[in-house]
């Protein structure tokens, strides 16, 4: 089979593909909002929140080894200056994110990965060819994925079209996506040799014809955002029948999904835990929320089978004709990482509205915001380390937006200093409540600085 006839059956399996799978979400970097970007824990997180496939960047460090990082210098995501390029991956790997991952290479990221069919990549070559005229970056990857055969479960997509042009020719059957950030990149050299293109939201509703163009010419178009969870943004994208979404928030792109289709239920199977100081009732029925005589009680751990939507709110079903509201149950913290928060008071931070949501979810906000200088005790907690969600008698707030208050013993610091960097929030109070006096954060740190009654 010569190659322009490869490249047919190429395009023509994947538009087949795409027809079958409907609606793509892909999580970019993972799930950044919950969990350091482009780590296990992020990626595992995307999976389990509904996403498709994650995306992943790729660099090549000084010693030719793929890796998954997207910005050049590594500072800005752990804390220490090292540039890709100019390190062995030997040193990158002793870098370390914030839940305590280190760098990873894509073979060790495929090695995790082999053995669960489901889990897909997106990755993308950070590159520009007119600076690096070698194709080293596309020869290693091409190679790691072979390895590990994993050419069903990737597509590739690059701002580089020499990039994508090289995977042409030395992966003839790969799925191939150019990101755009303009409507002069998408011509006809660069067509032919690519199955989709990746566009800004910003591009797509300013010209929203491109969507009948490129299906015109059997091409599929992802939507690229920031995507801060607007429903208005959301659902222009999903009534507008593009072919994915590269996002920060899969769980909403899932959500979203599911609306499309029409889907209420679906498929759990995770154990969550209540944090809550009071027992809860269930009930029988998310539709007719009758209470039941049944209940939850704190630091209870509960099987859950399915999930359901209804009226824009989630419920878990934890056992047969037994259901109960998702905001009571959390599937992401452990009582290590609410520990040193527990018995504490929020206090709004100073010159700052803070959002009172109904329930854990961004688009559940309210008008309502947390009065100012008024101490509100914490009662159930939600979320994930790095955005946790705190419950007041008041309703749920973002705990970013709050300093927690109350006099940390050095137990309270002991079991601080035992988290991870991911968990441990600075914005603490460590003074006497003085309702007239300005309040500012004092993290762990400082206070060690400050004081030699706390000892390591």
């Amino acid at each position: 089979m010569n190659f322009k006839s490869r490249l047919v059956w190429a395009f023509f399996f994947s538009l087949i593909f795409f027809l079958n799978s409907g609606f793509t979400v892909v999580g970019h970097r993972g799930d950044p909002i919950k969990y350091p970007e482009e780590t296990i824990q992020a990626d595992d997180s995307a999976f389990n929140s509904g996403a498709d496939y994650v995306e992943l960047d790729l660099q090549l460090s000084k010693d030719g080894v793929p890796v998954i990082a997207h910005d050049d210098d590594l500072f800005r995501v752990t804390h220490t200056h090292a540039i890709v390029s100019q390190n062995n991956f030997t040193a990158l790997k002793q870098l370390r994110y914030d839940n305590g991952e280190h760098v990873m290479s894509l073979a060790e990221l495929f090695k995790h990965y082999q053995n669960k069919p489901n889990t897909k990549f997106v990755l993308e070559t950070k590159i520009d060819h007119s600076l690096d005229p070698s194709y080293e970056l596309e020869d290693k990857i091409a190679a790691v994925v072979k390895k590990y055969h994993m050419q069903k479960r990737i597509m590739i997509h690059s701002f580089s079209a020499a990039s994508l042009f090289h995977f042409r020719r030395i992966m003839p059957d790969a799925y191939l996506i150019l990101i755009v950030g303009s409507l002069k990149r998408i011509n006809f050299s660069n067509l032919p040799q690519v199955n989709a293109i990746n566009a800004s939201s910003d591009i797509v509703q300013e010209h929203p014809f491109l969507i009948h163009w490129l299906h015109k010419l059997h091409k599929q178009l992802f939507v690229w955002a920031e995507m801060n969870e607007s429903p208005a943004l959301w659902h222009w994208l999903i009534n507008r029948n593009v072919d994915g979404v590269v996002t920060n928030y899969p769980a909403t792109g899932f959500k979203y999904k599911l609306a499309k289709s029409g889907t209420k239920k679906y498929a759990i199977n995770r154990t969550g835990i209540y944090f809550g100081q009071n027992k809860t009732a269930t009930m029988m029925n998310p539709y007719v929320r009758i209470k039941e005589k049944r209940y939850i009680y704190p630091g209870q751990k509960v099987k859950i089978t399915y999930a359901v939507r209804v009226d824009e709110r989630l419920f878990y079903q934890i056992a047969e004709k037994t259901f109960i509201s998702a905001e009571f149950v959390n599937l992401d913290l452990s009582k290590q990482d609410i520990a040193p928060y527990q018995d504490k008071k929020v206090i709004a931070k100073p010159n700052k509205k803070v959002t009172i949501y109904r329930y854990p979810d961004n688009q559940a906000k309210t008008q309502k915001t947390l009065p100012a200088k008024q101490l509100l005790k914490i009662k159930n907690f939600n979320g994930t380390p790095k955005n946790m969600w705190l419950y007041t008698k008041l309703g749920w707030i973002k705990a970013k937006d709050i300093l927690f208050y109350g006099f940390f013993k050095q137990n309270n610091f002991k079991a601080y200093q035992s988290l991870p960097r991911v968990s441990q929030h600075t914005n603490l109070v460590l003074l006497p409540y003085n309702p007239n006096q300005l309040i500012t954060p004092i993290t762990f740190k400082q206070k060690l600085q400050q004081t030699n009654k706390i000892i390591y």
